[in-house]
């Protein structure tokens, strides 16, 4: 084969298989973990599977994702296979085997006790950030009755078999539900008419809220430190130039607009199962934990005045309770359970803007929970028959929330069939294979010079 001819082969086979090189080298660094929801709902209960095209198809449970995998060390600790982060088992700090209001600290304690905590051997612990603690959350549970004074029945939105859960300490003036874990994530604004706030996790009540980060304040939490993945929940965002954002950490694909309105759950699934947009059909509704991961907790209407979340995507402002620019609350998927894991009644929603609730001591509506909360709503109702919102907190209940897509960014549905590079992975490999061979015989068969001796200095 002539030179000429065998290199002009080459370049046409390496770059036609170029493109499953560059996605070969795809680094997902934050793996979001599956939900754990295996049930299907409706707007109020527990259903069966349903099909294409029937109402409530698209939710959580019809996407598998990457399901939750732990591994007991023996040693006090739970390695998460998924992400890599190493974890405290319990929050029982002081080994009496119990864990109550005991094993609590001040936010501050949390936060400065990290240094000298050791376990296991290991010396690197710190309080995790509230992408790290959320990436535990299965909403396989179900909140526990917040007026309860027995643990029956209860199921908890973390895996028990590895986890230990700490309910509120009835002995110490305190809920059963009171059973939230303190991140090292301060709100950059404050909640409930001032206080500087931390955002935690309940595992118990299976949400996310800021809460008070003084100790003059009072309120103490459980502790579960982590080690490993410094980088977790860090996004690394790509504008395909298409109105589609490609997040490379978690190998998510996004809308860069959102739909622009409020719609019902049911209107949402099916908004997301039937959306065609950039060449792909496979857009989807996130669940709770894909739609987490692109919240910014750096940012806030009160501190940038702009949505939780990174300028590279855009959101519609709102005008919420108390008269103020604002930005919405964007439905998931996943539907909350209360009480039973059979409840189908409120599906989860994430605040990228303020957390409102409605509180008369603090002159009505304000911003209770923060930007970049976790709380659910009503699937179906009218607004207006919450006018002071609902809940210790008061919180604000929409009914109507806003849709932002996702997708897998490495598989594709096209539209009407057309074939997209990825779906043509397979062919590249092979051509990219037969150019490397061409290019061996080629140097195999090249005739050699003869060597010549040339001065080198070492």
């Amino acid at each position: 084969m002539k030179p000429r001819t065998r290199n002009l082969i080459i370049s046409w086979l390496f770059l036609t298989g170029l493109s499953c090189i560059v996605v070969a080298q795809t680094d997902i660094t934050y793996k979001v973990v599956d939900t754990g929801q295996i049930r299907f709902y409706n707007n109020s209960t527990e259903i069966t599977t349903p099909s294409p095209g029937q109402s409530f198809y698209g939710q959580d449970a019809q996407y598998s994702g990457n399901q939750p995998a732990y591994q007991d060390n023996s040693d006090g600790t739970i390695t998460d296979l998924n992400t890599g982060l190493m974890w405290q088992k319990s929050p029982d700090r002081n080994g009496d085997e119990a864990i109550n209001y005991a094993d609590k600290l001040f936010f501050d304690e949390a936060l400065a006790s990290a240094a000298s905590f050791n376990l296991a051997g290991y010396n690197d612990w710190r309080l995790p950030t509230i992408k790290d603690l959320y990436s535990l959350i299965m909403f396989s549970g179900a909140e526990i009755n917040p007026n309860a004074t027995s643990t029956a029945g209860s199921v908890p939105f973390i895996n028990t078999a590895y986890f230990g859960v700490g309910y509120g300490d009835l002995g110490a003036n305190e809920r059963l539900i009171d059973g939230q874990i303190a991140t090292s994530t301060i709100y950059g604004s404050t909640t409930m008419g001032g206080d500087r706030t931390m955002f935690g996790v309940n595992f118990v009540d299976g949400r996310i809220k800021g809460y008070p980060a003084d100790s003059s304040i009072g309120k103490k939490y459980y502790v579960l430190y982590v080690r490993g993945n410094t980088t977790f929940g860090e996004n690394k965002y790509v504008d395909n130039g298409n109105g589609t954002i490609t997040d490379n950490a978690t190998g998510l694909m996004w809308m860069k607009n959102d739909n622009g309105a409020g719609i019902l759950w049911e209107n949402a699934l099916s908004y997301a199962e039937g959306f065609e947009y950039a060449g792909y059909t496979d857009w989807r509704l996130p669940n709770a934990k894909e739609l987490h991961s692109i919240v910014d907790y750096t940012r806030s209407p009160a501190t940038t005045n702009s949505a939780a979340i990174d300028p590279i995507f855009n959101c519609t402002q709102i005008t919420n309770e108390a008269g103020q620019t604002d930005y919405p609350f964007y439905w998931s998927s996943t539907t909350f359970s209360s009480m039973s894991p059979t409840d189908g009644r409120a599906a989860i929603y994430v605040s990228f803007g303020r957390a409102m609730g409605y509180m008369a001591q603090y002159g009505g509506w304000i911003d209770v929970h923060g930007a970049g909360a976790q709380r659910s709503d009503p699937k179906i109702g009218d607004p207006k028959q919450f006018p002071t919102g609902h809940g210790p907190q008061g919180d604000a209940i929409r009914i109507y929330n806003f849709v932002r897509l996702v997708r897998d960014a490495d598989t594709t549905t096209a539209v009407k069939n057309d074939q997209s590079k990825l779906n043509s992975q397979p062919a590249n490999i092979v051509f990219l294979a037969i150019g490397i061979v061409v290019l061996v015989m080629g140097m195999a068969t090249k005739p050699k010079r003869p060597r010549q001796t040339q001065n080198k200095t070492f």
